[in-house]
């Protein structure tokens, strides 16, 4: 394990988030929030401290770096920057309680937007801010953005590669373009340009600047922070149906927008991943509004608020326009199916992953036809390409430990003794990096009521889910530790 590169990597990593802490301290001293100014500029200090001593720690360090260091790297950069990152939160005295602080701010940086506080207007606009950009930041993740800005010391020998399969959503991250660094950075300015898109539209619905800003924060890296208590239900339609339509785009695979760049039209039109990311969304919709039928008072209304509720949820969003927990049975199972599905790889969003689904209904479909006929030869293919049994076996190996970290939480943080469905959502919608859930975790409800063990459960479920499982789960490992 090569200790002081990865140091020195998550050094940088550091440095990165001060940076973007920065603009969130100078609206606090703008807005004249001296409490808010005084606690971004001790966590400023703090941060700094941390990355010199790495980067100092770091320096002369071999250039090796292997899959192991990657994965390693990744899992321990997120701890580390959401530990750094919510201190604003709690030296402010905006969140007392630090295990809240981690919480709330680990709900930022993976996009699940479950939050721990009972109201946020009133609130400092520096720490709003914070809040919201924590999406975005993380919607498509901070070393990917690193590794799009500068070489990180490792060049494409093999480091980039690594830290990007390890922090990207999605069964197999492939290349764009020859170097991964020219990927990572075609990745952002599609990203950038979506933002800058979102913010346009909204301030074109009369939203002030600051809430565009943050809202767009949350939409595009599909995170569901608000800065008002009511999320977006108290804005106009035509608020709530632009962000429709931007939850939807950011959960589709960016790399289909770069091969639209291209002129790959037909590749684009024939992705598999594309056309069920879009059967399923307009199928729910059509379903849920017909289960609601009279339940508002326009057949518009009803449309608009399902068709919100389907793509916040499949997004792995977490906005709300109405309170689905009053709607009947089968929109919310139909809502609870898309919790478990969730976004296309290579997305922002958050869940299982259109992809995955598909690579396991072909792999059974292949088994099947294996035992009808076992002497004929069956090629699982994703869009006319054969797909290599490695990628299965970590499909159905990601299967397996996402179930055990389901029902295990499940389990852990029942000893609170809240209903099943509280618990159950709960645990599915940290995983999934949704946000909301049903019962007592809703939408018109917030994670407070758990106690410091589950929300430490759920905290791990969260980056667990964003960061898709084995980063995380290999910290745990002692042979992961071992010297080669």
């Amino acid at each position: 394990m090569n200790f002081k590169m990865m140091g020195r990597f998550i050094g940088k990593i550091l440095v990165v988030e001060a940076v973007f802490m920065v603009p969130a301290m100078m609206i606090s001293l703008w807005e004249g929030e001296a409490d808010a100014v005084r606690a971004f500029l001790w966590s400023l200090a703090g941060i700094m401290a941390v990355a010199g001593v790495l980067l100092a720690a770091g320096r002369g360090c071999e250039k090796k770096f292997y899959a192991r260091e990657g994965l390693a790297c990744v899992g321990i950069s997120w701890i580390v920057m959401s530990l750094l990152g919510c201190l604003p939160f709690y030296i402010s005295g905006v969140i007392p309680d630090f295990v809240d602080a981690f919480f709330e701010i680990v709900s930022g940086f993976t996009t699940t937007g479950a939050s721990i506080l009972p109201t946020v207007e009133g609130l400092p606009k520096g720490i709003l801010y914070w809040r919201s950009f924590s999406h975005w930041l993380g919607g498509m993740g901070v070393l990917v953005f690193l590794l799009a800005v500068t070489s990180a010391g490792g060049g494409d020998n093999g480091f980039t590669l690594h830290l990007l399969r390890a922090e990207s959503p999605g069964p197999n991250v492939g290349k764009l373009v020859p170097k991964m660094k020219q990927t990572a950075g075609i990745l952002y300015v599609i990203y950038i340009l979506l933002t800058i898109l979102d913010i346009v539209f909204l301030l074109l619905g009369d939203m002030s600047l600051f809430e565009a800003v943050c809202t767009a924060f949350g939409t595009v890296g599909t995170g569901g922070f608000g800065v008002r208590n009511d999320s977006i239900a108290g804005y106009s339609p035509y608020i709530q149906n632009v962000c429709t339509v931007f939850m939807f785009l950011c959960g589709v695979n960016f790399t289909c927008y770069y091969l639209l760049l291209l002129k790959q039209f037909k590749s684009v039109f024939f992705d598999e991943e594309l056309k069920s990311y879009v059967a399923v969304t307009v199928g729910s919709i059509l379903l849920i509004t017909m289960n609601l039928k009279g339940f508002y008072d326009t057949v518009g209304e009803t449309i608009r608020h399902a068709a919100f509720q389907v793509v916040t949820i499949m997004t792995t969003t977490g906005f709300a326009t109405t309170d689905y927990e009053l709607w009947p049975g089968f929109s919310k199972a139909v809502l609870m199916c898309l919790m478990i599905i969730g976004a296309s790889a290579g997305s922002t969003g958050g869940g299982f992953k259109f992809s995955r689904a598909l690579l396991m209904l072909k792999s059974l479909r292949r088994s099947v036809l294996q035992v009808v006929h076992p002497q004929k030869v069956q090629v699982v293919r994703m869009n006319g390409q054969p797909i290599e049994e490695k990628v299965l076996q970590n499909t159905n190996a990601y299967l397996a430990a996402y179930v055990v970290i389901v029902v295990g939480s499940y389990l852990l943080i029942s000893v609170d003794g809240f209903s099943s469905t509280t618990n159950f959502s709960a645990v599915l919608a940290c995983v999934n990096n949704i946000g909301p859930g049903f019962d007592m975790v809703g939408p018109t409800c917030n994670f407070a009521s758990y106690s410091v063990f589950s929300k430490l459960v759920l905290i791990f479920d969260m980056l667990a889910g964003r960061l898709e499982i084995f980063p995380i789960l290999m910290l745990f490992s002692r042979s992961s530790w071992k010297h080669r």
